[in-house]
């Protein structure tokens, strides 16, 4: 079976999040080589530039509590709470070095899975994909490495696991994935199910 993914399945794992025990549990899958697990090379772009920006405004937040609480201790009747104040603006710093450091995930993902990579024509795809299915650029770069990659698949059982319902989960694109007999799932914990209910 091939389980297409993208980059909400590495933040899953990386920030432990909700769904993150049915994407480790689809990757040990992967390992075991029970699933072909396969990645658009774009969506590993995603996931450190989504890291980045979040560290970003971690770091702006951070600032300003710091300079917002800074002067509120200043105040007589707040003066014996600086260190709780300081308490939560560690948190922000430390969670964000945290989250970086669990993006080793990445590498755990990269040696499983399969990597699609981005040619001249998945770009040129992707535009197109863009415009009819009123996609933002990155989804449809995702959508369009997915497609191609499902072109030369041949007859396995295939599914796309993402948790962005909003912009995949529409009548269009189901469609469009089911010419390749690909299912949508839009929760990881269904996809899994799927997988397992599959699997020999």
């Amino acid at each position: 079976m091939i389980v297409y993914v993208e980059s909400n399945f590495i933040l899953e794992i990386a920030h432990l999040r909700e769904e993150h025990e049915n994407c480790d549990r689809s990757l040990n899958l992967s390992v075991t080589g029970e699933i072909q697990l396969v990645l658009p090379a774009f969506s590993v772009g995603e996931v450190y530039e989504a890291q980045t920006r979040r560290a970003k405004r971690r770091a702006e937040l951070h600032g300003k509590l710091n300079a917002e609480l800074g002067e509120l201790a200043r105040s007589r009747p707040y003066r014996d709470s600086r260190d709780e104040f300081m308490k939560i603006t560690k948190v922000l710093v430390v969670s964000g070095e945290e989250e970086g450091q669990r993006l080793d995930t990445v590498k755990r993902v990269l040696a499983a899975a399969d990597i699609i990579p981005i040619e001249r024509d998945t770009i040129a795809s992707a535009f197109k994909l863009r415009l009819i299915r009123r996609l933002r650029t990155q989804d449809a770069i995702v959508l369009a490495s997915v497609l191609e990659h499902l072109a030369a698949a041949g007859p396995k059982l295939k599914c796309f696991i993402t948790r962005n319902s909003k912009d995949f989960a529409n009548p269009d694109i189901v469609a469009d994935l089911g010419q390749s007999d690909c299912e949508l799932f839009t929760s990881f914990g269904e996809g899994y199910g799927f997988v397992i209910g599959h699997s020999v």
